[in-house]
């Protein structure tokens, strides 16, 4: 009977990292570039002590939020600033303590202190590994490698000024890195535990399509699938541990009984 509830009530308890997983990718079908979570996998490890040799716990393979970069839906904008990145390529920014983080997101725009920032407030990292600023008046333009080229007030309708570049967006192919997720949302490379950093180039040259947003790859159909799916086997488990109860009640019946 031991065994039986232990098993059925550790299940339960394993399945709530999916279950969190799976709400948050939900949490965020229309996010853009938000990507969704690889699972992690349960592997059944029997505990030591005496008395429970049947005991097993499953343990996960890989605690961390591996991210999964397939790509997701592209939509055209018009607006210079948004930019949509190709393949596995990942865009630097710093997080709140100043490191280096990634992000897929591409809804970019300038603060009010000149600095290129995300949309949800965080500034945008060059090359250098320091924030990318823009002078006062004029506009922005990026080009498919990540140059940021600056166009003076009038420039366009004079002719007077050529296009000035004024940094470098630090991008990164991450084909050949495994990224986590970060409890601030943001992308790191796998054992970094927060501590962010750069991470190596990979084979693929970086870069991005300008104009452009790609949104979340999450299919809200899958994940509402898996949450049905999840919840059923959690109904399974309550009910085992339920009619164990109730045959150890009967058990102890018969016993009283004798």
């Amino acid at each position: 009977m031991d065994k039986l509830i232990f098993t059925a009530l550790s299940g339960a308890k394993t399945g709530t990292v999916r279950r969190v997983m799976l709400t948050n990718d939900l949490a965020n079908v229309s996010t853009n570039g938000f990507k969704k979570a690889s699972f992690q996998r349960d592997i059944p490890t029997q505990l030591s002590g005496p008395g429970f040799p049947v005991r097993f716990q499953p343990l996960m393979e890989n605690k961390a939020d591996v991210i999964n970069l397939a790509a997701g839906t592209r939509m055209d904008t018009g607006n210079p600033l948004d930019v949509a990145f190709n393949d596995e390529t990942v865009l630097g920014v710093l997080a709140e303590q100043g490191e280096i983080a990634f992000t897929r997101r591409g809804d970019l725009r300038v603060s009010e202190l000149g600095f290129i920032e995300t949309a949800n407030g965080y500034l945008v990292a060059t090359e250098g590994g320091g924030p990318l600023t823009v002078p006062v008046g004029g506009s922005v333009n990026i080009t498919p490698d990540g140059t940021v080229f600056f166009n003076a007030a009038g420039a366009d309708a004079g002719g007077a000024a050529a296009p000035l570049a004024i940094g470098q967006l630090l991008m990164r192919d991450s084909s050949a890195t495994t990224l986590q997720r970060r409890s601030d949302g943001l992308f790191e490379e796998f054992g970094a535990n927060g501590a962010g950093g750069d991470i190596a180039p990979g084979p693929q040259a970086a870069s991005l399509t300008p104009a452009s947003l790609e949104g979340s790859n999450v299919n809200a159909v899958e994940v509402l699938v898996s949450l049905m799916d999840y919840y059923r086997s959690f109904e399974t488990q309550m009910k085992i541990i339920k009619s164990a109860e109730e045959l150890d009640q009967t058990g102890a019946r018969l016993m009283q009984a004798s």
